[in-house]
């Protein structure tokens, strides 16, 4: 009886199935269907950039507010909900004839990809003890890259298969696929180990040592208490430096292969589809270090290897180079998203860890804003993307040096 698989496991699971539909097939899908929806909606890229904000500007928004409401009404009901908006949206954008329609499909997408992301995150906080919490966390984040890497197999084959309508039909199947894991979700997917009768993972043996500072966590009504903690407003500044620093080595991630370097597309896309492979486990590597080491030397560590990636990429320019720099940064990739909703939950207890991720995903969000113009601007003075490519590594040392300071919550409440 005691060697049950506990239920938490499966909660992680459905973790994982949500973080693959919301961001592998919710967004991440985006990138593989932009060319055949240019050529069958007559779209310039510009229009098909603000497709992409109209997705992002949905997904911050929801980000936040969302981590707020799966505090107050329970993951398992946000998530469902945010889930049957996307695939239904995503159904929907299957059927556009204009950029307005679009345009709004993409961006009630976004909305619910930030509303079911969040809380999923957050749900190794609820389920599992603090040093636990990092694995667990990882395997949901782990969702990120199996669905950026199915994406690559399922769009590609539909596109063949259909032809001119191809990216509809897309559209159609995936959000589908959606609207059957937020099922699934809404079956097995339970809020607290209370609603089981259970303890969280790892606190069996532990006795009380998960929450020995419960008593000066922030209470599950206590909202306030989040934007006013000083901690956080800390760990969301340690967030943006990722923000910032990522999204310009994976935006121009492809251009410089293929418009600098005089590599062909499918080249570039194929070490862009290593990238994705390797980073389905990322977010347990490093979830298990930030467990063993640290939240704040985790992430330091991280910020170091994903650095050191972006600096590879600029000045080793070769095959070896770049293959070094897409395993380096696939092994790392979301490193940082995986430690920062531990770390989080760590702060403000298992109840209100969706809202507390939610508020430093703000943070986050407003880098990952400035990286393209900042990155953009930078390629465009410098007649290469090399220099972006350093700003980046440079940026992401600065988190790696503030990182060092991320106190532990005992020392801060």
């Amino acid at each position: 009886m005691e060697k049950k698989i506990h239920y938490g496991w499966i909660v992680i699971f459905m973790g994982l199935v949500t973080t693959v539909a919301a961001h592998g097939f919710g967004r991440m899908a985006y990138t593989i269907l932009l060319p055949a929806m240019k050529d069958g909606l007559n779209f310039d890229y510009t229009q098909l950039g603000l497709l992409g904000t109209g997705n992002f500007i949905g997904y911050l928004s929801m980000a936040i507010i969302g981590g707020f409401l799966s505090a107050r009404f329970g993951p398992r009901t946000v998530i469902t909900i945010a889930l049957v908006l996307m695939g239904v949206t995503m159904i929907l954008t299957g059927l556009a004839k204009s950029f307005g329609f679009a345009f709004s499909m993409r961006l009630l997408t976004g909305l619910g990809n930030g509303a079911a992301y969040v809380p999923a995150m957050a749900l190794g906080s609820a389920w599992f003890a603090v040093n636990r919490r990092g694995f667990a966390t990882g395997i949901v984040s782990g969702g990120i890259g199996l669905g950026t890497f199915l994406s690559g197999i399922i769009v590609p084959f539909i596109l063949t298969s259909y032809g001119a309508d191809g990216w509809r039909y897309s559209w159609y199947i995936l959000g589908s696929i959606v609207l059957l894991v937020a099922i699934f979700v809404f079956l097995f997917l339970r809020n607290h180990p209370e609603d089981k009768g259970l303890l969280p993972v790892g606190q069996e043996e532990k006795g009380d040592i998960q929450n020995s500072s419960v008593k000066n966590k922030v209470s599950s009504l206590d909202w306030g208490k989040v934007y006013r903690m000083k901690a956080l407003w800390y760990l969301g500044i340690v967030y943006f430096f990722y923000g910032l620093s990522y999204i310009i080595y994976i935006i121009f991630f492809a251009a410089y292969l293929v418009k600098e370097m005089g590599y062909t597309a499918a080249w570039a896309g194929g070490l862009w589809a290593t990238v994705g492979g390797l980073s389905i486990f990322c977010g347990v590597i490093w979830g298990s270090i930030s467990d063993r080491i640290g939240r704040g030397k985790g992430a330091a560590l991280a910020y170091f290897v994903l650095g050191l990636s972006y600096i590879v990429y600029a000045v080793f320019k070769s095959e070896a180079g770049f293959y070094l720099s897409a395993v380096l940064f696939g092994l790392t990739a979301w490193s940082i998203p995986t430690i920062m909703a531990a770390a989080a939950g760590d702060f403000v207890g298992p109840r209100l860890a969706p809202a507390g991720l939610g508020f430093i995903t703000l943070f986050f969000g407003i880098g990952q804003s400035i990286g393209p113009a900042l990155g953009g601007y930078l390629a465009d003075i410098s007649n290469s993307f090399t220099l972006p490519f350093l700003i980046a590594g440079g940026i992401s040392f600065v988190g790696m040096i503030f990182s060092f300071y991320l106190k532990k919550p005992s020392e801060n409440l």
